[in-house]
C-alpha cells in the first residue's frame, strides 16, 4: 500500500488529504498525471488554435467531503474510463461530445 496526497491529483482538494491506496492504483494515478502534463505541453508546443481555446471551459468535478475514499476512487475510475473513451475518438468528434455532453453547450454555441 502506498500513501498518496489527493491534493496532488484532484484540483478540488484545497488542503492536503492523505489516503492509502494499492500500489497499482498509485502507479495509475501517477501515470495519468504524467500523461496530462505531457498533453498540456503538446498543446502549448503545437499552439492550439485560439478560436478553439476560447470555447474551452474548465470542467470542475465536485465531490462532497463526506464521500468515502472508495467512492472517490470509483468516481475517479469512471472519469478516467470516460477520458480514455473520448481520447479514442477522432479529435473533432471527441471535442463535440465533450462540449455538448460534459460542458452543456448547444450546437449553436459550438459553431459560433
Amino acid at each position: 500500500m502506498e500513501k498518496i496526497n489527493l491534493r496532488n491529483f484532484y484540483a478540488w482538494y484545497t488542503q492536503d488529504e492523505y489516503i492509502e491506496v494499492p500500489d497499482k492504483v498509485a502507479e495509475e494515478l501517477i501515470a495519468d498525471k504524467r500523461y496530462e502534463q505531457s498533453h498540456q505541453r503538446s498543446i502549448r508546443r503545437n499552439k492550439v488554435d485560439p478560436l478553439e481555446e476560447s470555447h474551452e471551459r474548465e470542467v470542475l468535478i465536485v465531490i462532497g467531503r463526506r464521500d468515502s475514499p472508495e467512492q472517490v476512487f470509483e468516481m475517479m475510475e469512471r472519469y478516467c474510463n470516460l477520458c480514455r473513451a473520448l481520447n479514442s475518438l477522432p479529435e473533432v468528434q471527441g471535442r463535440r461530445i465533450e462540449l455538448h455532453y460534459l460542458l452543456g453547450m448547444t450546437q449553436r454555441e459550438m459553431r459560433g
